[in-house]
């Protein structure tokens, strides 16, 4: 049963599934500049008459069912029905349907013939498999990063982990699991190769489920707390190959604490039932 985005989310409700999702307004003269203008002053950049000018419908509405399965409001392997999310945004199916194929090849959903859409699923084995080959990715991001990286990229940087930080403060793990994505995110971008980006999200977006399990564990976010710092500064001291090997070891860390989380979530049942 699909869930609505603010039962898990909230406060962070996006824009796509808090009002409907409308039509673009009719388009203004390219040769009317202060009809332009107008229209530019009238409404906010977060309101849904902007977010249309700036992003196609289908995009919103991938962006919302994205938003809904990294939030874990859609767990992996629950189906993902076409006139559920269409009536829940208030759009046709037909920009459902466009965002569901996105979503396939970024590799968050499956569409099975005759049977529908699924969140996927990933094997411990195909978790192991992209852990490792993102690890890989990841040295080579860390590496172009520093070489590429200026004072103010590597700043951006530093906030990141300043956010980070505090939500590890408030023990807050949507928030810092946000801020991560971003701060790895922009890392491969300071690589300078958009085949690696297009790559890595994919991977990425695999190993979500998988990763916010393991972020529950308890210590574990002020541990890899010191990891994304100790890259920022390789980073920022344009040190490529310390920066390219901690980036790797956090990857492979990464990994290994999800195996932890993994052993710890099965194990509870039968600790309670031997009390």
């Amino acid at each position: 049963m699909l869930k609505s985005p603010t039962s898990r989310s909230r406060g962070r409700t996006s824009p796509a599934a808090a009002t409907p999702l409308r039509a673009a307004p009719a388009r203004i003269p390219a040769n009317d500049a202060s009809a332009r203008r107008a229209s530019n002053r009238a409404v906010g950049d977060d309101h849904p008459i902007a977010l249309l000018q700036a992003h196609s419908l289908p995009a919103l509405v991938q962006r919302e069912i994205e938003r809904m399965i990294l939030a874990g409001d859609l767990a992996a392997g629950a189906q993902v029905r076409e006139a559920e999310v269409a009536r829940m945004l208030g759009v046709s199916r037909g920009p459902v349907r466009e965002a569901f194929r996105a979503l396939e090849e970024s590799g968050l959903v499956r569409l099975e013939k005759n049977r529908g859409v699924f969140v996927r699923q990933i094997s411990v084995a195909e978790a192991d498999d992209i852990f490792e080959l993102r690890a890989v990715l990841d040295e080579f991001a860390g590496r172009r990063a520093a070489q590429n990286a200026d004072a103010s990229q590597a700043a951006e940087l530093c906030a990141l982990t300043d956010r980070m930080e505090k939500a590890v403060g408030r023990g807050d793990v949507d928030g810092y699991h946000s801020a991560n994505v971003a701060f790895h995110d922009r890392i491969v971008q300071l690589a300078g190769n958009p085949k690696l980006t297009l790559l890595y999200r994919r991977l990425v977006n695999e190993l979500h489920l998988h990763r916010r399990a393991a972020l529950g564990q308890a210590g574990i976010l002020p541990v890899s707390m010191r990891e994304h710092r100790a890259i920022v500064e390789h980073i920022a001291a344009r040190q490529a190959a310390a920066a390219g090997r901690a980036l790797y070891e956090h990857a492979m860390a990464s990994r290994d604490r999800v195996h932890r989380s993994r052993v710890d979530t099965s194990a509870a049942p039968r600790s309670r039932k031997a009390r």
